[in-house]
Order: structure tokens, then sequence, then C-alpha cells
């Protein structure tokens, strides 16, 4: 059985250890916390949530709540942390960030199969016949280590910029003027809720497309920003409109003790257990910090509001992965080395978590003899290694979407719910099967 070899703790890094830990294999995991941090992580524990504590809808009806039931059936341990520290978020799974990476630290350092080596790998050797490499340092990939990517790679790489979202102290906002609900009656009241008249929208837009942004010191002559956590600064700036059809959607939101409908509608949701801090959802921005408080202020309740956490932008690395990668997640060039996370061009918490698992799982059955592992085509596990493998112009990291799996064979009746709840029916039952065939991958 060959050595396993991880660079990187995040969540692809920590599933594909903690499975083929799980499995039997030797497995050694490099990252460079807690010696060194990021310009965006701040604690020393592994698996850290930057951007969200949201890993998005639980529902088969959406994709990801599909990517999470086929995790799950695989023994995920990224939706076992998820699951053990979750938060009340209507029909989302949401975390209590502190305590899931406290989680998946503990898992992997009281492994007995797992060797956490805390050290900055710039280089190693791609082709080391009795080891395997997973690479899956992240997308706020080190100087040192990207030089190395650009040389075997022979620098096919892209980058794009992302942007997190400001965290406030639920004490320093004023809930005279908000009101706990959830969106179209799903799940619990477990949003807090800032309504906006049309003069105080109109307001705020202005204000928002006026201030003043930070720098991106060595990055301004390359900017690229994703489309799918595009800065709400950048929203605005789009059509006066445009906040009010995405992160400010007032649709389906009515306040619990007058029914009043409203223009607009800032949402919170809970960063922890408690309840003591909550992120403002869809507010990722680069906005200096000053014109944070300043604009940000002018939402109803949060005059007064603290900052835990300020919003930043920082730089995002993936590779041009339809040219390197095999849907397994393996180099073409270097069948020992495998690249996951979104480094490899998904996108979203879960999805990287999936892409470690992919690798993991590959590594798992090419070492049992079976040839060319892929998961079913319907699946979403299986789509997303196709996103990653099959070539395409302008390759962009992306979320797990329904348009990665094949279209229903027979017309679905019932509309679009109906049409995904089909797709994701087929896709268990595809993955039930899967995993009858290979005895080993049951949990």
């Amino acid at each position: 059985m060959k050595q396993i070899q991880i660079i990187g703790g995040g969540l692809a890094g920590c599933e594909a250890a903690l499975f083929l830990a799980d499995h039997g294999f030797s497995v050694t995991l490099f990252d460079m916390k807690p010696e060194k941090h990021t310009e965006v992580h701040k604690t020393d524990t592994l698996g850290e949530l930057v951007c969200s504590n949201s890993f998005r809808s639980d529902s088969l009806a959406n994709a990801v709540g599909l990517l999470k039931a086929e995790m799950r059936m695989l023994g995920s341990t990224v939706m076992e942390a998820a699951d053990a520290t979750k938060i009340p978020a209507g029909s989302a799974l949401a975390v209590d960030r502190v305590k899931f990476s406290d989680y998946l630290t503990g898992k992997i350092k009281q492994h007995p199969n797992i060797e956490f080596i805390s050290k900055e790998i710039t280089e190693f050797e791609p082709d080391q016949p009795e080891t395997y490499t997973i690479l899956s340092s992240g997308p706020l990939i080190t100087a040192g280590l990207a030089d190395f990517l650009k040389k075997i790679t022979g620098e096919r790489y892209l980058n794009f910029y992302d942007a997190i979202a400001p965290i406030i102290s639920r004490d320093s906002i004023d809930e005279s003027k908000t009101f706990m609900a959830s969106r179209y009656g799903k799940g619990g009241a477990d949003y807090l809720n800032c309504p906006m008249s049309r003069e105080t929208y109109l307001n705020f837009h202005r204000e928002l497309i006026e201030a003043e942004t930070a720098e991106l010191h060595g990055f301004e002559n390359d900017k690229k920003l994703f489309e799918g956590c595009l800065p709400v600064e950048e929203i605005a700036r789009r059509d006066t409109d445009a906040l009010r059809f995405g992160p400010l959607k007032p649709v389906g939101l009515r306040h619990p003790k007058t029914d009043a409908e409203f223009y607009a509608v800032v949402q919170l949701r809970k960063e922890d257990r408690e309840g003591h801090y909550f992120n403002l959802v869809g507010f990722q921005t680069h906005l200096k910090q000053g014109e944070q408080r300043r604009v940000f202020r002018l939402i109803p309740g949060l005059e007064n509001a603290r900052f835990e956490r300020y919003g930043s932008m920082h730089r995002n690395t993936f590779i041009n992965a339809p040219e390197l990668l095999n849907s397994d997640f393996s180099m073409k060039k270097h069948e020992n080395l495998f690249v996951a996370g979104q480094l490899s061009g998904v996108e979203g918490y879960l999805e990287s978590a999936a892409s470690g698992m992919i690798a993991a799982v590959s590594i798992l059955l090419r070492e049992s003899g079976v040839d060319k592992p892929v998961f079913p085509e319907h699946t979403m596990l299986g789509g997303l290694s196709r996103h990653i493998s099959v070539p395409r112009g302008n390759f962009q990291p992306s979320n797990a979407i329904f348009a990665m799996v094949p279209a229903p064979e027979t017309r679905i009746r019932g509309g679009r719910r109906a049409r995904r709840e089909y797709l994701s029916t087929r896709a268990l039952n595809a993955l039930k099967e899967y995993l009858k065939n290979n005895p080993l991958l049951r949990q």
C-alpha cells in the first residue's frame, strides 16, 4: 500500500486525509498553520471557513443538497462535522465555524494513521512511485508553491478575485428596527432582517457605489472577478435595482407582526450557535474599512454596528483544469499527483470537500485494481469530475449545478422542483448501485 502525502489542511485536504486514513492508508498531512497564515485565515485550526459559515441548502431540489446527500452516503467527515456543529438557518445548513474547525482538527490530530506536520511546502517530487500526493493548498496558494505549480503546469493557470462579508456583534444591532423571519416560510425564523423603504434604499445604493474601495496591491492590472462571489458594490454598479433582485431581494419576506412588505431587505445570518455574531448575507466587499463602517451603518438597525470582522478582497488561484486533470482529479502528466479543492476549479465549501473525496476514493480504488474509477455520470460527484476534465472555452470555477448531470430521459411534470427532485433521486439510486459494485466504499 502506497504512502499518502497531502499538502493543505483545508476542507479538501481534511476530507481526503480522513477518508484514506479510515481505509488503512498511512497519511502525512502538511499545512503551514500554526506557524504561518494567509492574509485571510485567522485561526490555528484546520478546515477554517473564511467566506461564510453556510453550506447552503439541504434540499434535494438544490444541486448542493444532492451533493451533501451523496457525500453522506460515502461517509464524509466534513458532513459529519457540519451536522455536529450546525446552527439554525432555515432550510440552509449553517455551522458554528469555530466549533466546526475544532471538530475537524481534532479528528485529524487524533487519528492513528495521520501524521500532521506544520510546514510550508514550496516544492515536491510529483512522480514518486511509492507515494500519492494530493495538492489541496487552497486558492490562496503561497508564492513559492505557485511558482512551483507554474513549472509543472507549463504556466497554464489562472487567477480571480474573491471577497468576504463583514461580521458584526448582535448586541450592537438596534433590533427595534429589525425582525426575525424565514424567507418563504422555510425553516424557523433564523434570519435577522433589516427592512428598507424606497428612500432609504436609494440613499444606501448611492453611497455604496460612490464609496472608496481598498487598493489591491500587485493585482490592479489583472482584475478578474468571480461571478459567484461578486462584491456587493460591484453588483450595485450594474443597475439601481440589481441589489433588489439579488442579496436585498424583498420577495417572500413580510413583517411577522404587521404583515408589511418592503422595498428591499438586508438579511443577517448567525455566525455562531448562540447568536452573538451575525454576518451580512451577500455583502462580500472590498470597500475600505472606514467606508464599510460609514455605508453599512446606513442600514436600518445597524446605525451603531460593531464590526468583528471587516469584509475584504483577496486573490484566488485555480488551474486550467480541463487541460491538466483527469476526471479523478489526477494530473495527466503526473499520474500519482492529484489536485483538489478550489485550486482544481471547483467553487464552494462542499464542492471543495467533494473534490478531496473524489481524489481519495480514486486512490483507494486504483490501489484495489479498479481501472479508471469514475463516479456515475448521473451523480453530482460525477458532474464535478466532468466539470474539471472536459475541455471548454474560458474555463471558470463553478459550484455544483444541475446542468452538470444529464437531463431527464423523459419529461417530468410538476415544474422545476419536481424535475430537480427526480434528478436527485436518480443520482442517489445510481450512487447506491455504484457502492454495491464497489464494496470497499460501503459505510
